[in-house]
């Protein structure tokens, strides 16, 4: 297999262990827009903290991230915005409303760039060693900016480090590849860069655009000219919970996934879909959340050998929540789920508390029970969240040769 750009190369070491592996560097918490920003870098750092005392990360191997050079990262994004990004980078007092840069949403800060190439570079390592056979599943936690747009930063997002994996991926030999998008926010990003590839199915579960950012991901988005059925969204209603989300899910990811028949997986897994979350409107429980890791396992498992590279995300209630979350995905993908009832480390709930004055959550479990209602037992046109399900259905599955009827 060759290599599409350089500085990726395949050598002697690139032999499958075994072992699935994360691609992360302390560099990597260099992505920050500022101490009042609700994507606070420290979310990844309690995330590694939590997975290290937990023993999870002695499960995975742990591989260096390497920066996305300018001609990778040319392949999702135009010279002229990377070159714009550049120039910002090195003069941050400086805003680019043009390109989304300045404001509160992105706001401009030094090294921008580099920071911003690292977790593309990372995503794209990530991606590289699961298709080289190199591990057999790999994680990037940083990654999964998925609504930067080509020519335009977006929703915290400068570089698209998912879109850019994808691209790798496409370059290097992949025929079929299915990206799920569990962020409470639509997957705009990625599904506008795949739009008019069949070789993508993009799928996105997700609040519904009629309540929150960035205002796209209707059933009815199915897809561009020659690639009709290749974009898939399940809009949910704000207050959804586990039983509602995972009723959404189930009702309509395994189906495709198995049709499509991807060679490989990747995933964003933003788990700002949690109730404690304050930009968002579901109301899913970390249980809930473990649930759906587990089932994108099983699926990646059943219909690719098990290829698959997981990606972060959104989660902006940064002490309680994303640490268990991607501790709980982390150990998924390393192939050791961890005990939900298990306590979390004394020294990391303490460290919680020096920095909030008060000690972190006592178990890796919000305390919930798991279960859903399965579609075929029945569609309720008097529910929203059923009429939503129903309408992803309907437009999405006659288009890639399923029927949409239970």
């Amino acid at each position: 297999m060759t290599e599409a750009t350089e500085g990726r190369q395949v050598d002697d070491s690139d032999v499958a262990t075994g072992r699935a592996c994360i691609v992360h560097d302390e560099q990597l918490t260099q992505y920050n827009f500022g101490q009042s920003h609700p994507m606070a870098p420290v979310r990844i750092e309690l995330t590694m903290e939590l997975a290290g005392e937990l023993g999870i990360v002695d499960g995975l191997e742990v591989v260096g991230a390497v920066p996305a050079t300018e001609d990778e990262l040319n392949l999702i994004h135009s010279a002229s915005y990377i070159e714009r990004v550049q120039k910002l980078s090195a003069h941050p007092t400086y805003t680019d409303l043009s390109i989304g840069l300045g404001g509160d949403d992105n706001p401009v800060f030094a090294h921008m760039h580099e920071a911003s190439a690292l977790i593309a570079g990372a995503s794209v390592e990530a991606a590289r060693r699961v298709w080289t056979g190199a591990a057999p599943r790999a994680i990037n936690i940083a990654g999964g900016l998925h609504h930067a747009m080509p020519d335009t930063a977006s929703g915290f997002c400068i570089y698209n480090d998912v879109a850019l994996a994808i691209r790798w991926l496409l370059d290097n030999g992949a025929q079929k590849i299915v990206y799920i998008d569990v962020d409470a926010h639509h997957g705009d990003g990625v599904q506008r860069m795949f739009w008019d590839d069949p070789r993508v199915l993009t799928i996105s579960i997700h609040e519904g655009p009629q309540t929150l950012f960035p205002g796209t991901g209707f059933s009815t988005e199915t897809g561009g000219a020659g690639a009709e059925g290749s974009a898939v969204n399940v809009p949910l209603p704000p207050g959804t919970s586990d039983a509602g989300w995972l009723r959404g899910f189930h009702a309509v990811v395994p189906p495709l996934v198995r049709e499509f028949g991807p060679d490989i997986l990747v995933t964003q897994q933003g788990c700002d879909s949690h109730m404690d979350d304050p930009l968002t409107n579901l109301m899913l429980s970390v249980d809930g959340q473990r649930a759906s890791y587990l089932a994108l396992k099983a699926l990646a498992d059943e219909v690719c050998d098990g290829k698959w590279v997981a990606t972060g995300g959104g989660g902006y209630a940064v002490m309680d929540v994303v640490p268990r979350a991607w501790a709980h995905l982390m150990a998924i993908v390393s192939g050791k789920p961890l005990d939900p009832q298990l306590l979390t480390p004394e020294r990391w709930r303490e460290r919680i508390a020096e920095m909030r004055g008060m000690a972190g959550p006592q178990r890796m479990t919000d305390g919930r029970a798991v279960g859903y209602r399965a579609w075929e037992q029945g569609y309720d046109p008097a529910s929203w969240l059923d009429r939503s399900i129903h309408a992803t259905r309907e437009a999405a599955f006659p288009l890639n040769g399923l029927d949409p009827m239970p």
